[in-house]
């Protein structure tokens, strides 16, 4: 292996040090003049810095021998370890992929717990035994050390951080179980580059726009600046400037070199917070050495000159210097700790580098597979009807739902943009802040990722998270925080981290004098291709109000996140075939639509409809035409989108041996493509078509109806589907 700069500056350097006497402090007596650590500690962070940094040198060493898969490294951040002795080991920790420092020292804190060195080592080799992705991805995560693991390279992760400070609190007001003590703080860290994320900044505004309204939100940032993303340079002082006097935030510096200094800002940062309940902001100056990671050619884009300068601010390298200036260890006891620890990790990834991986497809998709048995089998808490009630509207039906959720589920929240005294721009949830108060159901700022990521942390603080996105169209803004953050979390920790919340969604075409395509929206490929994930697509009152108990049943039993699409132009839909006849109207169920069940409208024997959505009502009064034709069509409502009822379509289209797909989505990426798939799949060989919006942005008015899926288009593809 070729050895690392780094690591032979380090050797050269101390072995070169002048020997102080030996300290005549007890390793429990202040480290020195100014720093709040014990000797005891700093040489417990050394220990956790040389560690982290091994780890790193034996990373690049497995790499070459093709056995290990990750090499971006915490090499220079390694003064992170001071703020986990900052912060208290039930705190939970979001971290940075450079913070191998911070969870070697946390784990240092807790009793009991696994080899730290030997399950990162694991992670790197992808091994099916690593205990907390189980050779999914390597990451820093571990659940008894409430460090919530993390894939974010673009800090993805702060939203979710925001919604866990929230819940905290939260979860205490309402007397309802969390899974963080009472008075915890939320630690979260993240890169100079990343910062600049649209993500990163809408969860800071949404941590400081929700502080200004006295919310609780315990929230320490941790932006570790070591100057560089990949290759491209922070502006010097850009982060101080754009951080140090915000209002709302308040801001701390340290210098990540100094394990002193680090520590002691890092303490008064989470003190400030666990104290005021407010966010701070940590400034770690940091280094990066050895490279982005180990396919990364530095001197492609930095001199030789500035790589060599840096090697003075190595954290592992100065905090030996002060221990040997303050007389704690000897040169060669610092050398001789050096390498007993790279022997240490040399061995264990000896070891491990022979463990097994992951062997067949069904193991890798173990998480899901479970989450998805486990939702399936959960049981709806819907209230006992002994009579059919009154009918309803779609609106009224989800209303009523929901309101009987907050009943049943104690810990329930429902929130999103207008959702609380105005009761929703279609009044969908009208009523149930007066019903379940303030603390349960409240408006949110009009940020799709912050809605999404309270979601995310509450959810996996222990509460049940309900978020409206108020369009379709506005989801897009936010979707990686349903892919990257939601779906993976159980994928990704062995489903020992679960991320139960249901996302109601406006969503569809059809609305008749209001709308242009961000109103108007018929996309949702963005989802459909999302493992772990739920989507109903509900057009029915009844229907509507099952499947939702079915959602929120699913997440609060198997931690799945559910998306609940909702057809706007049938919240008020009254009649079916006629005005007035009230056909549309459904009475609240007393039972439950399955997950992954279809719903069959007739037993036509000339030809098979599936459809959903808007094109359910569509497709029933096609049927009923074509009934005058005497052609006897079966209308297949899916419901579900995903997963698609697969064994409903088969069975459904062979009864008849014509198939007509009705799908208002796109022609491109849209569900009559999935139904196509199941059939041919599925050994379907009967005669099959289907009909679908164009692939285009709804315009507005008139306009629309050119290229939205039309009635006239169902009844004109059908007749010549039945005449073949």
């Amino acid at each position: 292996m070729t050895a690392e700069p780094i690591d032979e500056h380090f050797t050269t350097t101390i072995g070169a040090l002048d020997e102080p006497p030996p300290t005549t402090r007890g390793l429990d007596q202040p480290f020195g003049e100014g720093c709040a650590l014990t000797g005891r500690h700093v040489l417990n962070l050394f220990d956790a810095q040389v560690g982290s940094r091994h780890l790193d040198l034996a990373a690049r060493r497995l790499r070459e021998q093709g056995k290990g898969f990750y090499t971006i490294g915490s090499s220079g951040h390694e003064g992170n370890a001071a703020i986990a002795a900052a912060v208290r080991p039930t705190d939970p920790a979001l971290l940075h992929y450079r913070s191998g420092g911070f969870f070697l020292a946390r784990a240092a804190q807790v009793e009991g717990g696994s080899d730290p060195l030997r399950d990162v080592l694991l992670g790197l080799v992808a091994a099916a035994d690593e205990p907390i992705a189980g050779g999914r991805h390597k990451v820093f995560g571990r659940f008894d050390l409430n460090v919530i693991p993390q894939t974010s390279t673009v800090a993805s992760h702060l939203p979710r951080a925001v919604g866990i400070a929230f819940a905290i609190d939260r979860a205490a007001k309402l007397g309802v179980p969390c899974a963080s003590p009472s008075d915890a703080i939320v630690v979260c860290s993240f890169g100079d580059a990343s910062v600049n994320h649209s993500t990163a900044l809408g969860a800071m505004n949404t941590a400081i726009h929700t502080a200004y309204q006295r919310v609780p939100l315990p929230l320490l940032l941790v932006c570790e600046d070591n100057g560089i993303g990949v290759s491209t340079r922070t502006p010097t002082g850009w982060i101080a400037s754009n951080f140090a006097h915000r209002d709302g935030l308040k801001y701390f510096a340290a210098d990540g070199s100094d394990v002193c200094d680090t520590y002691t800002m890092a303490r008064n940062g989470a003190e400030w917070v666990r104290t005021h309940r407010k966010p701070a902001f940590l400034h770690l100056r940091t280094v990066r050495l050895m490279g982005h990671a180990g396919s990364d050619y530095e001197a492609a884009y930095r001199s030789r000159a500035d790589i060599v300068a840096d090697y003075d601010r190595d954290p592992v390298l100065c905090t030996a210097r002060r221990l040997i200036e303050h007389g704690y260890l000897t040169s060669k006891e610092v050398l001789t700790r050096y390498e007993e620890v790279r022997a240490k990790v040399r061995t264990i990834a000896e070891e491990v580098s022979v463990s097994p991986q992951l062997s067949d497809a069904a193991a890798v998709m173990r998480p899901l597979r479970f989450a998805t048995a486990e939702a399936l089998a959960a049981k709806p808490r819907l209230p006992h009807q002994s009579t059919p009630g009154p009918p309803l509207t779609l609106a009224s039906a989800i209303n009523r739902a929901l309101s009987d959720v907050l009943d049943e589920y104690p810990e329930a929240l429902i929130f999103g943009e207008d959702v609380a005294r105005k009761g929703g721009v279609y009044g969908v949830t009208r009523g149930l802040m007066k019903k379940a108060g303030a603390a349960r159901v409240f408006d949110t700022l009009l940020d799709e990722q912050a809605i999404l990521g309270l979601a995310l942390g509450a959810g996996v603080s222990g509460l049940l998270p309900i978020a409206e996105i108020q369009y379709l169209a506005f989801l897009h803004n936010a979707a990686d925080q349903i892919r990257g953050e939601g779906a993976t979390l159980q994928f990704f920790s062995n489903r020992q981290y679960r991320n139960p919340m249901v996302v109601r969604i406006a969503g569809y075409g059809y609305q008749k004098g209001f709308g242009g395509h961000f109103h108007n929206d018929n996309a949702i490929a963005a989802l459909r291709d999302i493992p772990g994930i739920f989507i109903a697509s509900p057009a029915r009152p009844d229907d509507a109000a099952a499947m939702l108990n079915r959602c929120v049943a699913a997440a609060h039993t198997a931690g799945v996140p559910c998306i609940f699409l909702e057809p706007i132009a049938l919240y008020q839909t009254r009649d079916l075939y006629a005005d007035g006849d009230g056909e549309w109207l459904a009475p609240y169920p007393v039972d439950v639509a399955p997950i992954g069940q279809a719903r069959t409208y007739g037993d036509g024997p000339d030809l098979t409809i599936i459809t959903f959505g808007n094109a359910l009502r569509m497709s029933l009064r096609v049927a009923r035409r074509l009934s005058e034709r005497s052609l006897g069509a079966r209308v297949v409502d899916l419901r579900w989108l995903a997963p698609l009822p697969v064994a409903d379509i088969l069975r459904e289209a062979n009864a008849t041996g014509r198939v007509l797909v009705a799908d208002e989505t796109r022609r491109s990426g849209g569900v009559s493509e999935g139904v196509f798939a199941a059939l041919v799949d599925g050994g379907y060989r009967g005669a099959l078509a289907r009909v679908c919006s164009e692939d285009s942005f709804i315009p507005l008015g008139d306009a629309a109806r050119h290229v939205l899926l039309s009635e006239g288009a169902i009844e004109a593809a059908a007749i010549r589907l039945a005449g073949d």
